[in-house]
């Protein structure tokens, strides 16, 4: 057995560097995957504290609301709350239980985990690109256009509670459109590292 000469020692250490970049890059996309699994979570709670918000509003309008047009806001701002709560209670829920389903599927096959993650990724930035970029945007066009041209109370607390509501979802979403773009991009330089 020949004793390890001076290139060889450099190209030994060279190679475990590099191995130890592997390793300490998908340990890091571990943690990278549930910080944007908390951030998530955070939205979440920002749709409940706005659908909670929206049904105290509702339940105000209803208690103090003396005008057609304050009574006309009971049923819209209650729908909207629902929703939102309904939106933030489904987002917070799946993405509570993706945190330690996560752990297990890293240590698992990280390279399976990481692809599924891109994969998931990449259709959920498409999925924005429509609703929150397209559609959303839409809505709020339409809902402002009942407000100029029906001249009913109900159907001017639709269009504002609406709108409302459309920029709440257009606000959280927005941010959480960032947020998954960044985490994609993370994914993607994992497997590229990976795949040298």
């Amino acid at each position: 057995m020949e004793p390890i000469g001076k290139g060889n020692r450099f190209q030994l250490e060279t190679l475990n560097q590099n191995v130890n970049k592997t390793i300490d890059r998908t340990m890091d996309i571990l943690k990278v995957a549930t910080d944007w699994t908390k951030a998530e979570v955070s939205s979440s709670q920002f749709f409940i504290l706005i659908g909670v918000l929206f049904i105290l509003g509702s339940i105000g309008f209803w208690q103090l609301g003396k005008t057609e047009v304050a009574k006309a806001f009971l049923v819209p701002m209650l729908v909207a709350g629902t929703l939102l709560l309904s939106i933030g209670l489904g987002i917070f829920f799946a993405n509570k239980s993706r945190v330690s389903s996560f752990a297990n599927a890293h240590n698992n096959d990280v390279t399976a985990f990481v692809e599924s993650e891109i994969s998931r990724t990449e259709k959920t930035i498409n999925e924005y690109q429509t609703i929150v970029f397209k559609i959303i945007p839409l809505i709020i066009v339409t809902a402002a256009l009942l407000i100029v041209l029906i001249d009913k109370p109900i159907w001017r607390a639709i269009g504002i509670t609406t709108i409302a509501m459309m920029a709440v979802i257009l606000l959280v979403d927005i941010n959480a459109n960032a947020r998954i773009e960044a985490y994609n991009k993370q994914l993607v330089s994992v497997e590229k590292t990976r795949s040298r």
